[in-house]
């Protein structure tokens, strides 16, 4: 039987020091049939791959990107040496145009974009069953800093989700008749938002579509990242960042 891992943003290299051997021991237990999750900000699809020619050739990279292609390629396959496989949503601090140009497959019910063999990009508004468990995945949020970066270089346009996107989701749900055991997403519902008082919160329409959701849906936990922050703030939603936490 498969085990189940999440934690917060990583955010490329920055904030990998929480999947160090001493700090996420446990994975020395596991194998590539045990999944470790990261809510979103992942950060490692963002200057480019090494080989960016034979893996994505529609994606031209940025001039100020292009001293820095090698770096993906790099973190990417130190996710791939490790003895789990590595599933993550997309956050706002994402390169989403680059993202999208990896081919899209289906994967224990849903669509992803496969990075690396066992380094799995789960997409927005997808349900997957694995192992007996069955999440639903929505990933995107607003970013707060938007003033201080530059689009197409590091920020992009496409870090909140489409109409397109949301119906995508509610009908995936309505085939599973709005019932999951976990919701994975990178921030959360207005009311969730305005408990955390942080990344000064405004609403936008993802934070609206969960709020939306919220009470319909029927699951066990919801799993966010993006407020920097470890707390369990009800007994149904837990905000996760340095904590790795089994799924059970």
């Amino acid at each position: 039987m498969s085990r189940f891992f999440i934690t917060g943003d990583t955010h490329g290299e920055i904030d990998t020091g929480k999947l160090s051997n001493r700090n996420f021991h446990t994975h020395k237990e596991l194998t590539k049939d045990d999944y470790l999750i990261i809510t979103g900000d992942f950060g490692c699809c963002w200057y480019g791959d090494k080989n960016i020619e034979t893996t994505n050739p529609s994606y031209e990279v940025p001039p100020r990107h292009n001293r820095m292609v090698g770096k993906d390629y790099y973190m990417l396959d130190w996710y791939q040496s490790k003895n789990y496989t590595t599933l993550f949503i997309d956050g706002n601090h994402e390169n989403h145009k680059l993202l999208n140009t990896y081919p899209v497959e289906e994967w224990n019910g849903g669509l992803v974009h496969r990075i690396r063999p066992s380094v799995i990009h789960l997409m927005r508004g997808q349900v997957y069953e694995i192992n007996g468990k069955k999440f639903f995945t929505m990933g995107g949020a607003r970013s707060s800093d938007i003033a201080f970066r530059t689009p197409d270089v590091s920020w992009w346009e496409e870090e909140l989700p489409t109409e397109e996107e949301i119906k995508i989701a509610v009908a995936n749900l309505d085939k599973h008749n709005w019932k999951v055991d976990y919701v994975i997403s990178h921030c959360c519902g207005n009311d969730v938002c305005f408990r955390l008082h942080s990344h000064n919160y405004s609403r936008d329409i993802l934070t609206d579509f969960f709020q939306s959701i919220d009470k319909t849906l029927d699951y066990k936990m919801w799993y966010f990242g993006h407020h920097h922050m470890d707390e369990q703030v009800d007994e149904k939603h837990r905000v996760l960042y340095h904590d790795i936490e089994e799924i059970l």
